[in-house]
């Protein structure tokens, strides 16, 4: 048997929720299964890259002598995240609006050893019959001013629900350990300052960027000789 949820909530709350006009709760409770039934897909589609990365990199592992990806991690961005960026872009609020014009509500991050292997897993990824590229931008190609660099891929999903499939669109970022370091380290600096950081940390920031960057030169560059091969450097295969 179910325990009783009552003895769950304190005093403070059941009575809270007694003074709450029975209209205004059934109509939080409606976009509450409103909200649910909006990033339930997403985190399917999530689920779904997650798992196909998965299955690459246990293959790898299992049939190979080298693997590329070192690790996966995913987010799913929350209503307080997705109302912040409804009012940045200006978006109708309203469900169909956002789906359309807000592409990064469910995203995978991939690791990557080096540089090479991030186009790699990209190519084997997006090579895949069932999923659609939608945008990628190369900020490895083409860092940020302050030197952020990382592949940025927009692909559709197919999610299969009881009422039949949706294409779900999920932002897959590819990066080396160097520069995920370096950007989770650029996130909290600015977690801190509230966005407000001092010119002499961004310069500092942008300094570490840079050797970064010279790190993955030089270890790719001892891997290949480790490897005893050219190293192939993989292309993207279409136009950012």
């Amino acid at each position: 048997m179910e325990p009783d949820p009552a003895p769950l909530l304190s005093t403070r709350a059941i009575e809270a929720l007694q003074r709450i006009d029975p209209a205004t709760l059934s109509e939080v409770q409606a976009f509450r299964d409103d909200f649910a039934r909006f990033i339930m897909p997403y985190k399917f589609g999530i689920d779904e890259v997650s798992t196909k990365v998965s299955i690459l990199r246990e293959e790898f592992a299992e049939l190979h002598d080298y693997n590329p990806i070192e690790h996966i991690a995913s987010r799913l961005k929350s209503a307080e995240s997705i109302e912040q960026k409804v009012i940045r872009k200006n978006c109708e609020p309203s469900f169909e609006a956002i789906r359309d014009a807000i592409t990064d509500i469910a995203g995978v991050r991939i690791i990557c050893s080096f540089v090479s292997d991030v186009y790699r897993v990209f190519q084997l990824l997006t090579a895949q019959e069932d999923i659609n590229v939608l945008r990628v931008k190369d900020y490895i190609a083409h860092p940020k001013p302050n030197g952020y660099k990382s592949l940025h891929v927009i692909v559709e999903v197919p999610v299969f629900l009881s009422d039949g499939p949706v294409r779900v669109p999920v932002e897959v970022q590819l990066r080396t350990v160097a520069m995920d370091f370096w950007a989770s380290l650029e996130h909290k600096i600015y977690y801190k300052y509230e966005g407000e950081v001092p010119e002499e940390i961004l310069r500092d920031l942008t300094a570490a960027a840079g050797t970064a960057a010279q790190l993955d030169v030089k270890m790719e560059d001892i891997h290949r000789q480790v490897r005893g091969d050219g190293g192939s450097q993989y292309a993207l295969p279409i136009s950012v």
